[in-house]
């Protein structure tokens, strides 16, 4: 099915609200067209995965999130995933794996979030982490802790760590103390 009519209905820098017709003499169906997403989930040579805590006013508190940002334009996810470490955390990466694309709300948005793996970051001596971002390396096994009691809520980074298992490139499992 294709809409008979594509419009946007409001534009801001961050997204467009996109009004689609879909059958004639019906209201349009809206959705928000934005850029596409790279989150990078970092592990230290000695196992520990990034995590980043910031303010997000959308939700109103700080939140643990893996380093991420948007894919800026002419910029592919593999470009943005170790620019947004450096800037976020002060760690650079050598190798960047790509995990994978997702689609982050088929209901409503229209771009995908891009999983991207890299081990062995390593810490950029005198580079500061960006303003209002603290920086923790956690184990494998305080991550998952920190899923289960709610800490780290940030669905489309747990979907990525869940992908990155799947793909063999973490252990899941309560007892991993790396």
């Amino acid at each position: 099915m294709t809409p008979l009519k594509r419009e946007v209905a409001f534009a801001t820098p961050w997204f467009e609200v996109v009004a689609k017709t879909m059958q004639q003499d019906e209201p349009p169906y809206y959705s928000l067209r934005l850029a596409d997403y790279a989150t990078l989930l970092a592990l230290t040579s000695e196992g520990r995965m990034l995590v980043v805590r910031q303010y997000r006013p959308a939700v109103e508190r700080y939140t643990f999130e893996l380093p991420s940002g948007v894919v800026d334009g002419g910029e592919t996810p593999a470009q943005t995933a170790p620019r947004e470490l450096l800037e976020e955390t002060g760690y650079r990466a050598g190798e960047v794996e790509m995990l994978g694309p997702m689609e982050p709300d088929l209901g409503r948005l229209s771009n995908s979030s891009w999983g991207l793996f890299a081990k062995d970051v390593r810490k950029v001596p005198g580079r500061v982490p960006e303003q209002g971002i603290e920086v923790f390396e956690w184990r494998l096994d305080e991550f998952y802790s920190g899923v289960r009691d709610g800490r780290f809520a940030h669905a489309l980074h747990i979907a990525i760590v869940f992908q990155a298992i799947l793909l063999g490139k973490i252990p899941y499992g309560s007892g991993i103390s790396k």
